[in-house]
């Protein structure tokens, strides 16, 4: 059998690697391109002289010390996995980019309905196992970080296109970044159907004026239109959590329901007025002035017509738009006038 690397290599590197290639039962591991982080996951049959009993109708889920360090809490109940397959509403011809698939609970009920999934699990012991339950055309198997994945370079190298379909019991520790990530390439996926601790999923989805409304709330909300589908208790994850869950769908929006002359921009200011909550977004703008390049502030409350002892976590996409086409404006204005350099 001939094994490929994820990313192209020279033949001196091809060497090299299949020198430090090692043997798992009938699979082989291959260390890929760390830019990516990733390793594809090359499989054979099943051993004849072991038969695989954990074939991908299996109904119990096989015990793993769940490795606290990455925060892992196996979903255990097959009727939860399903629920959230299901509400996923996938066609025959979708393609599904699963994050963290673990023992492969969802797995198995996506891969009886969508064409590809392209499973993403960082602990190589779970690739490994589960290497030999799944047709390697249909359920793809990448170990690697999914906070260092290019989504663009892998659909490339698998020759699919977008969109594709996001779901995934994410990592407590590390949703936040994940969700993040995944926003840089909102242009490649259709929606995220994903599973975050209940305190999480509230600041995604919570309005203004809210405790929970943050820069989280700020980011997905421009981004996407959200919805909560059901909570989920501790008892159906092995170990059980100390919290409850939540699985939320977020679908990417076609068009952000504001308009900024910058997105960047827009952030590096949401993420500046949110920096210190209990302070007003005056305090806050002042801290981060000389950051965002703007000196003349008490044009820009006049501009945006906000009153400056307001708290950032009171202030609508709109009042924030706003605010950022009113900075950014002050921004241009102040550039204009600064005196420049001999010869530029």
């Amino acid at each position: 059998m001939i094994f490929r690397r994820s990313i192209a290599h020279s033949r001196s590197e091809s060497s090299r690697s299949r020198a430090r290639a090692t043997m798992c039962g009938s699979q082989r591991i291959r260390t890929c391109d760390r830019a990516l982080s990733t390793v594809e996951i090359a499989r054979g049959g099943a051993s004849r002289d072991r038969p695989n009993r954990m074939g991908p109708l299996a109904g119990a889920i096989p015990r793993m010390r769940a490795r606290k360090r990455l925060g892992q809490h196996f979903l255990a109940d097959p009727r939860i996995a399903r629920r959230i397959v299901e509400a996923m509403d996938l066609r025959p011809e979708d393609v599904v980019l699963e994050i963290g698939p673990g023992h492969g609970a969802l797995t198995r009920f996506l891969s009886e309905r969508a064409a590809h999934i392209l499973a993403v699990e960082i602990d190589e012991a779970l690739v490994r196992e589960l290497a030999n339950r799944w047709p390697q055309e249909k359920v793809i198997l990448i170990a690697g970080d999914i906070l260092k994945l290019d989504l663009v370079r892998l659909l490339e190298q698998h020759g699919l296109g977008p969109p594709i379909r996001v779901v995934g019991n994410l990592p407590y520790n590390i949703a936040t970044a994940i969700l993040q990530h995944l926003l840089r390439f909102r242009a490649l996926w259709r929606d995220m159907t994903v599973m975050l601790q209940r305190e999480v999923a509230d600041r995604i989805l919570s309005p203004p004026g809210s405790k929970a409304y943050g820069y989280l709330s700020v980011l997905i909300q421009y981004a996407c239109e959200g919805r909560r589908l059901f909570t989920v208790p501790p008892s159906a994850f092995r170990p059980p959590p100390k919290v409850f869950s939540t699985v939320v769908q977020l679908r990417a929006r076609e068009h952000p329901p504001v308009d900024v002359p910058d997105e960047a921009f827009f952030f590096e200011l949401v993420s500046a007025l949110f920096a210190e909550r209990r302070k007003t977004i005056r305090n806050n703008l002042k801290r981060a002035a000389a950051r965002l390049r703007v000196n003349d502030l008490a044009s820009v409350w006049e501009r945006a017509g906000l009153d400056p002892s307001r708290r950032a976590e009171t202030l609508t996409l709109d009042e924030l738009a706003e605010l950022t086409n009113a900075l950014f404006h002050a921004r241009a204005i102040e550039s204009e006038a600064r005196p420049r350099a001999p010869g530029v």
